[in-house]
């Protein structure tokens, strides 16, 4: 059974850090890209990074570049999510999810990864930034 379980939410003051931890079981993490998206109450959900597999090469939204950093560890079946210089506009719930188009698994992320399908997702984490 394909499961992707987040982990390490938590409400943070402007200015903090923290780590998203992305756990995958019943596939191969290897071969699957991995995005990250988020979603605040009333607005529409937000492809914040992707993380390719094989090499690793991650692209971010403009929102968070030069804050967020994504990497993974393919041994422990871990994609993470490293958040630096919160914001209150960062407050939301983040989710990871495998990605595909069409029928073909997206295994490199490229400049539009955030229209691709959502295939497998978990069940989010609620990330809160506020003094």
């Amino acid at each position: 059974q394909v499961q992707l379980v987040e982990s390490g939410g938590g409400l943070v003051q402007p200015g903090e850090s923290l780590r998203l931890s992305c756990s995958a079981s019943g596939f191969t993490l290897d071969y699957y890209a991995i995005g990250w998206f988020r979603q605040a109450p009333g607005k529409d959900r937000e492809g914040v990074g992707c993380i390719s597999s094989g090499t690793g090469n991650a692209l971010y939204a403009d929102s968070v570049r030069d804050r967020f950093t994504i990497s993974r560890d393919n041994a422990k079946k871990t994609v993470y999510l490293d958040m630096t210089n919160l914001q209150p506009e960062d407050t939301a719930i983040y989710y990871c999810a495998t990605l595909s188009q069409g029928m073909q698994v997206t295994t490199t992320c490229h400049r539009l990864w955030h229209q691709n399908t959502i295939g497998s997702r978990g069940q989010g984490t609620q990330v809160t930034v506020s003094s």
